[in-house]
């Protein structure tokens, strides 16, 4: 759906209410079939800030994005997703409890034009059953390695690991310690993020987990590294009102964050945060600078899946997903960047 400038940020603004309110907006789960191949159409995005030709916002240079629909009933609600191949072919997990795969496409002047190869498949118990009920699958937060996908679940709060199978993803094999005592984790406020440290920094590689909005006394955000030499509990300064929706190393060690705020006074927004480094350690308050923030004057939606990796070129490239909550009042987009370090 084309709208105008007016119309979006109409669109944006109910869509964020119903989100917020919590309505039922997700479709019952479909049956058991294994893989669904699911058709994508993608809309183009050229300009990020609605009616405006800049690319540069601030160490971000926006590349382009797709807005994407299909008629497959499952498809949305995406969660959260990894590269597999650097800016190509990707696993996620959405919220309703469904594995998805897919390849982004470039032109010939690298930006984003269309995905391909989309499927999904439903996540199943120990017996490859389907799961039908969402508070056991409500999927938040992706990390993969060697072929392991390490997923974060909230309201049944948990991090589990599964082998990657795109044609028959199967139970998990290991559930993690994830070190945060239990009745600190807000119902559905869990670990949005699930991310690897830098493995040549102090925490060699191992898992991070960032909630989305569990807070303790001091009104700071629960985290932990929960591998490597030096696992430990921490915590992320809360910055104004936003809530973590996901998140991923940068090259150099620092904690680059996903966020979102909704207000009644000022909508919809998304933020970009950089964490340093050096503040993500056991006992600590790690903080860092806002390098973007966009309200519904930029292309943006329900900001929840972030990924990092290095084109062919060797620019430091962000992609953002979006979940639409399986609302005709919301968006699934796909967003990307070049982050500029110099």
């Amino acid at each position: 759906m084309i709208l105008s400038r007016g119309g979006f940020r109409q669109t944006l603004f109910a869509a964020a209410a119903l989100f917020v309110a919590g309505a039922a907006l997700s479709p019952a789960i479909a049956g058991p079939e294994p893989v669904e191949p699911v058709e994508i159409s993608a809309r183009p995005i050229s300009a990020f800030r609605i009616g405006r030709a800049e690319k540069k916002f601030g160490p971000l240079e926006f590349v382009g994005g797709l807005e994407m629909t299909s008629p497959a009933r499952d498809f949305g609600a995406l969660s959260a997703f990894r590269f597999l191949k650097p800016g190509s072919d990707f696993i996620g997990v959405a919220d309703t409890g469904f594995w998805f795969f897919g390849t982004v496409t470039h032109d010939a002047d690298k930006r984003p034009s269309g995905i391909q190869n989309f499927h999904m498949q439903q996540m199943v118990d120990a017996s490859g059953l389907p799961v039908d009920e969402k508070a056991e699958v409500d999927a938040e937060g992706l990390a993969v390695k060697d072929g392991i996908a390490t997923v974060g679940f909230e309201r049944d709060h948990r991090v589990s690991q599964f082998n990657i199978d795109p044609d028959d993803m199967k139970a998990p094999f290991q559930q993690l310690d994830f070190l945060i005592p239990a009745w600190e984790l807000r119902r559905n406020r869990g670990f949005e993020t699930v991310t690897r440290a830098n493995p040549y920094g102090q925490h060699e590689g191992g898992l991070v987990v960032v909630s989305e909005k569990s807070l303790d006394k001091s009104g700071n955000i629960f985290a932990a590294i929960i591998e490597g030499p030096r696992k430990g509990v921490f915590t992320v300064k809360r910055n104004g009102d936003f809530d973590i929706t996901d998140g991923a190393f940068l090259p150099n060690g620092d904690l680059l964050l996903l966020e979102r705020s909704f207000t009644m006074a000022g909508g919809l927004k998304m933020r970009l945060r950089r964490i340093y480094g050096e503040s993500v350690e056991k006992g600590a308050v790690a903080d860092g600078p806002v390098l973007l923030e966009a309200d519904m004057s930029y292309q943006i939606d329900n900001m929840e899946g972030l990924d990092i990796w290095t084109r062919d070129d060797g620019a430091l490239m962000v992609s953002l997903f979006s979940d639409d909550n399986h609302s005709i009042l919301q968006r699934n987009l796909y967003l990307e960047f070049i982050l500029h370090e110099d």
